[in-house]
């Protein structure tokens, strides 16, 4: 719900306020974002004071209490007196840097708005402010979509070129939000490759505190999404802020505390080696942000952050129906596999319940180990005689859906593309960083991304293929394209983004049945904007059970369940060398998308028999799973004796309880796990037995089995009587 009265606009959710006015000189002031508070004109708490060193506008006159650099800002700018972190920074023709923007227009839409070659959420309405730099002929659009019952609001910029002269846009951040307070915490989700998504919190101290990337994804270090809370907030309580970046690519998410204890959050494009020449006439339009407040805790963000991503953002092509199991040969086979090979994996996983066989890296070209092949996108005959064409039936008669892996970013120097063409690689001149022995093809150029999509359309063509996986497996160095000029360099990194996401929607376009997963090394582009494309995410290349816990855990905080690519793997890890039973994997990886990598034929009867009852649990209960509230029992960080979550499904009637112990010790305590999200007046059966009130399953607790072994797990499904 969107009001706008004389000069004053108010976003309404069903559950937030968002409100900012265009002052007497047509500043516009940021006055609240927070809990729903009824319709009035907020600038009352807006104070003027004289605060001595900051300077004042020419139109203030002798006024000393009016300064941009005090005043809480919607979109604040670079070079006309305020010291703070910057939304925007223009570098003019006669080579100052400074921006002055002014009120000038609204507008009111209904539906919210699109953005041309970028992700964004679907929404309900639009609001458009439009500000002005009058004497650079600079013009800036605010754009605001508001998805009420997700109590999401969504920001995204664009920036118009009405004068007669070239300017540089040096930063453009996709939103600011100024915060009338000091006293708020930061929480950033952060790590490295195989142990992704780390919450990381603290109390913001003078200064300015950032979560970031210049790697050219938005990286397994840092994920563009932080929390802004009370300091004593916890999962169900306390005033908490959400904001997400909806892209991929080099990211800044900065909180400032001012010297006057006011907190400005920015969140945008990384304004470090980024340089967009606007010609007159020219338009620029930054990522998407999301922002989303809860009074109750980071449950409840959760939720409605979850929510949003599932039902607005998503587009899902097997949406309303089951995600198959799948079964992936990586780790049974590495490179060294055949098409009988592959068979013989498929009809063991079928025998299993598993519905999906992805055949992995090594299928293409002359890919017999990762030195080589990368870029030649034709299936390797020798390995696979008759192509895709007479493999994939054999998996269909057996029940199965097909899909393969491919990696169509990067090059190997060992393969017919980079002989017939090594400048169509990001490198700068006299400079080679390789990573994983492959090169980064230059996707800012639309001949390559042709070349690439022509030769994979080709084998998407030549049968029926269910699913991709889009790994990508190194970060970008030493960038540099030789398709712009030397002053056009600081638009690499982002067109290199809009051209991953072009071609990403080309695939939408030709193959809209096809469910695309996305991986980079695991979670090293697990942000939403790619969720907007691939619909589900490689979680970690870690899938140890235990260290997939905290991944998990962390990650849940924005990123709903059906997002979260997770396997079970053999044992002892790969990653980690340690050994957890068939139960515990299986319980920690069915609260993801939900697979297989190993060589079901090497597996006891044992665990043959605990994989049957997985796949029919996860069969039965995938509408729980995936579409149920999440909710967090524990903190896996606190190192206590388990770690437990819940998924209530949206009606309450029915509820999966999951818990798994860390290693044991002698003599170990009788403990109880409070439950969460019931319905207090229902009564409950847990795992067929007895009858509970919800009130004392929450209250009183639910008593855990004591473990017996390291590792050990429990499931409790709940249904209301």
């Amino acid at each position: 719900m969107i009001h706008c009265e004389k000069g004053l606009f108010t976003l309404h959710t069903k559950h937030t306020t968002y409100q900012m006015k265009a002052d007497a000189h047509g500043v516009l002031l940021h006055t609240y974002y927070g809990p729903r508070v009824e319709d009035c004109d907020l600038s009352y708490r807006i104070r003027y004071v004289d605060r001595g060193f900051s300077p004042v506008p020419e139109e203030a006159g002798k006024d000393r209490t009016f300064s941009l650099d005090v005043l809480p800002q919607e979109y604040s700018a670079a070079g006309m007196g305020d010291f703070r972190l910057p939304a925007l920074d223009l570098e003019l023709p006669n080579g100052s840097r400074t921006a002055d923007l002014r009120f000038k227009s609204f507008r009111v839409e209904p539906g919210k708005y699109t953005l041309e070659g970028l992700p964004a959420f679907r929404g309900d309405e639009t609001l458009v402010v439009i500000l002005e730099d009058a004497a650079a002929g600079v013009e800036v659009e605010l754009y605001y979509g508001v998805l009420e019952d997700c109590d999401v609001i969504t920001r995204a910029v664009r920036l118009h070129n009405q004068g007669g002269q070239t300017v540089k846009i040096r930063q453009a951040a996709s939103l600011c939000l100024d915060f009338q307070r000091g006293d708020l915490d930061l929480i950033t989700f952060d790590g490295k490759h195989i142990q992704e998504r780390s919450p990381n919190r603290g109390p913001l101290l003078p200064g300015v505190r950032s979560a970031e990337s210049v790697r050219g994804s938005s990286s397994h270090q840092h994920n563009p999404f932080v929390i802004l809370c009370d300091h004593d907030a916890g999962e169900d309580h306390g005033l908490c802020y959400g904001a997400m970046l909806l892209y991929s690519g080099n990211f800044q998410a900065a909180a400032e505390r001012s010297q006057f204890e006011n907190i400005r959050l920015t969140l945008g494009i990384h304004p470090w080696h980024f340089c967009w020449t606007l010609a007159p006439g020219e338009h620029f339009t930054t990522p998407e942000a999301a922002l989303c407040c809860s009074k109750q805790g980071f449950s409840l963000l959760s939720h409605q952050l979850h929510r949003a991503i599932r039902e607005r953002l998503l587009r899902d092509p097997w949406a309303g129906q089951p995600r198959p199991i799948l079964i992936n040969n990586w780790e049974a086979t590495m490179f060294d596999f055949d098409a009988e090979r592959l068979v013989n994996i498929a009809k063991s996983a079928a025998s299993l319940g598993m519905e999906l066989f992805v055949m992995d890296d090594g299928w293409f070209g002359k890919r017999s180990s990762d030195l080589a092949g990368l870029g030649d996108w034709a299936v390797n005959e020798e390995k696979l005689p008759g192509g895709l064409e007479a493999l994939v039936p054999r998996i269909q008669a057996l029940g199965m859906k097909f899909g393969l892996w491919i990696e169509p970013e990067m090059v190997n120097e060992d393969s017919e593309l980079y002989r017939a063409h090594p400048d169509w690689v990001l490198q700068a001149p006299g400079r080679m960083v390789r990573s994983r022995q492959q090169l980064a093809l230059d996707f800012s150029r639309k001949e390559v991304r042709n070349h690439i999509y022509d030769a994979l359309k080709a084998v998407f063509s030549s049968a029926e293929i269910s699913y991709v996986k889009w790994d990508v497996n190194r970060s970008l160095a030493a960038v540099w394209s030789a398709a712009l000029l030397p002053d056009r360099q600081g638009e690499v990194y982002h067109r290199y983004v809009l051209g991953l996401y072009d071609m990403l929607e080309w695939m939408h376009r030709d193959f809209p049945h096809m469910l695309i997963e996305g991986c980079s090394g695991g979670g090293g582009r697990f942000d939403a904007g790619m969720l907007y494309y691939t619909p589900q995410i490689w979680c970690s290349d870690n899938t140890d059970a235990m260290d997939r816990l905290r991944i998990q855990y962390g990650t849940s905080f924005c990123y709903p369940v059906c997002t979260m690519g997770a396997h079970v793997s053999a044992v002892p890890n790969a990653q980690t060398g340690r050994s957890v039973s068939m139960q515990t994997r299986g319980v920690v990886a069915m609260h993801g998308t939900f697979g297989y990598e190993m060589d079901p034929a090497q597996i006891t009867p044992e665990e043959r028999e605990i994989i049957l009852r997985q796949t029919a649990f996860f069969k039965e209960h995938q509408a729980l799973l995936h579409q149920g509230d999440y909710y967090r029992l524990s903190d896996p960080f606190q190192n206590g004796p388990y770690t437990a979550w819940e998924l209530v499904s949206p009606d309450q009637r029915e509820a999966l309880v999951s818990v798994v112990s860390g290693p044991i010790q002698g003599g170990p305590p009788c403990r109880s796990l409070r439950l969460k999200g019931l319905n207090p007046d229902f009564y409950y059966q847990v795992n067929g037995q007895g009858r509970y009130p919800g009130s004392a399953l929450m209250e009183a607790g639910w008593p855990l089995p004591l473990p017996w072994g390291d590792y050990q797990s429990w499931q409790f499904y709940l249904t209301a009587l």
